[in-house]
């Protein structure tokens, strides 16, 4: 009779919010796909509805598989935390104070584990945990090559700083110049937290973080050769920094059934779909600046304006409050009766979560606005759309650089941050019409679609490195 090779066992200790569930889950599935039993460890109470729906859509799509464990973090005080009220990050930073909890959740696993996948929030937190454990740890990476070389850097920069306490104000010039890194990155492209005077939780989460990359085995990261091969090289060849684990190009991750929601849950999709299936092939704009931060009055208004100057249908995702916030706006409250009228005329708003992969798909769609959320821009990638980036915090002037190095979009730098700067109505259609008429632009969007699916495809960079890893594991095993 023959003994079946025991399956190769992978934990996933995931974050909070679906810009780091979404990914995360994606790359859960592959190696599922794979023959893998996967175990996930979530940190409970999840923030919002939308993550518990979509773990346990993943769960039922593969029940002999997939093993949840809820892992139930100790309640933080917000007032002890400098989150700016977010409440992601103040999940965040709860999740990284309760990790050294998980050692009997771990312990107690009936079958070993052949690594561990944290997220990219736990870099530092989880090391005391995975010391004492058999098996290889690898972080999860939600945001560009480029960002990641800005991590890695920043002890180098620091290290540079004669002060006894360099602080990034300082320490931080015009621009940063890393090794191999095609372009500087400029001050101003820094994530804003980071370079604020005192001391901040993001800040020391960065400066720790940095330094202690080096002490786990890999890093998986959501792009691939043909958008950031560069950098990916620097990072992996030690020009960056020296004795950084490998970087694992297995981008771009592609969505997955256990992401298409029953007909019950679909709330707006359904007729946003009929909408434009009755619109022309690349003839409706779609916009999005994400949903994690408040947008400005001013800047929805100018919005508003500047899709109506435009001349080209749109669909608008907008979101008046913060997640944290009971009280919600209507959009004719900032906008007035006339203004608003103007925009049905137009196109649609939504306020509601929306399954933007979907949007991207559909053949009428052929431009998007967007924050320069990773996901965002690989998802757009993925699709092929032509991409107009509006940075409105975080990483996303280092993803806004990348989308304009590869030709695949245009990057509003003029606007800078969306939360400080007020753009004109005017200037937000002349930008629009840029990007819905660029040729060159849909020509090298078209290309760099074709690389993404053959990535992410049969015998692609992704299903290497895979297979690679999971041998590498079982040989591993063997061993032990």
């Amino acid at each position: 009779m023959h003994v079946p090779e025991a399956a190769v066992h992978v934990a996933f200790l995931t974050s909070a919010g679906m810009g780091h569930l979404n990914p995360c889950l994606r790359l859960a599935s592959v190696f599922l796909r794979h023959g893998c039993k996967v175990t996930l460890i979530i940190p409970k109470p999840t923030v919002t509805l939308a993550e518990s729906n979509l773990i346990s859509r993943l769960c039922s799509s593969f029940p002999h598989q997939v093993t949840q464990i809820d892992f139930n973090i100790t309640p933080l005080d917000p007032t002890t935390v400098n989150t700016a009220n977010d409440p992601f990050f103040l999940q965040y930073e709860t999740i990284r104070r309760s990790v050294h909890l998980l050692s009997p959740i771990l312990s107690s696993l009936s079958t070993s584990l052949s690594a561990i996948i944290v997220d990219v929030f736990l870099i530092s937190p989880i090391l005391p945990i995975v010391e004492k454990m058999f098996c290889p740890s690898y972080i999860h990476f939600t945001s560009s090559a480029r960002m990641l070389s800005f991590l890695a850097y920043v002890s180098v920069l620091a290290d540079s700083d004669p002060a006894a306490q360099p602080h990034p104000s300082t320490f931080v010039g015009d621009a940063i110049h890393i090794p191999g890194i095609t372009l500087p990155i400029p001050r101003s492209s820094v994530p804003p937290p980071f370079l604020l005077e005192g001391v901040n939780s993001f800040q020391r989460m960065i400066m720790e973080d940095g330094r202690n990359l080096k002490k786990h085995d890999g890093v998986f990261i959501n792009s691939f050769e043909e958008l950031e091969g560069d950098a990916i090289a620097a990072l992996n060849e030690g020009k960056v920094v020296r004795g950084l684990p490998p970087v694992y190009g297995i981008g771009p991750l592609m969505t997955c059934e256990f992401e298409n929601v029953d007909e019950g849950e679909k709330g707006c999709m359904s007729w946003i779909v009929e909408w434009l299936n009755e619109r022309a092939e690349g003839s409706v704009v779609y916009v999005s600046l994400g949903n994690r931060t408040e947008t400005r009055r001013e800047q929805i208004k100018d919005m508003a304006l500047g899709l109506i100057e435009c001349g080209y249908s749109f669909l608008w995702v907008v979101k008046l409050t913060r997640v944290d916030r009971e009280e919600k706006e209507d959009l004719e409250d900032v906008l007035g009766s006339e203004l608003m009228s103007k925009v049905r005329e137009k196109g649609v708003v939504v306020k509601e979560f929306v399954e933007q992969t979907k949007i991207l798909g559909h053949p009428a769609v052929g431009g998007f606005v967007t924050h320069g959320g990773w996901n965002s821009v690989t998802e757009s990638i993925r699709e092929g759309v032509n991409i107009l980036i509006w940075p409105q915090g975080a990483d996303q002037k280092f993803n806004a650089e990348v989308v304009r190095m590869s030709r695949v979009g245009i990057w509003a730098e003029e606007w800078s941050w969306g939360t400080q700067k007020v753009v004109e109505g005017k200037d937000i259609a002349k930008r629009i019409k840029e990007m819905m008429c660029n040729e060159p632009l849909r020509v090298k969007a078209g290309e760099m679609k074709e690389a993404a699916r053959k990535a992410c495809g049969i015998g692609g960079s992704c299903e290497l490195i895979i297979k690679r890893l999971i041998k590498e594991w079982k040989r591993n095993a063997q061993v032990s």
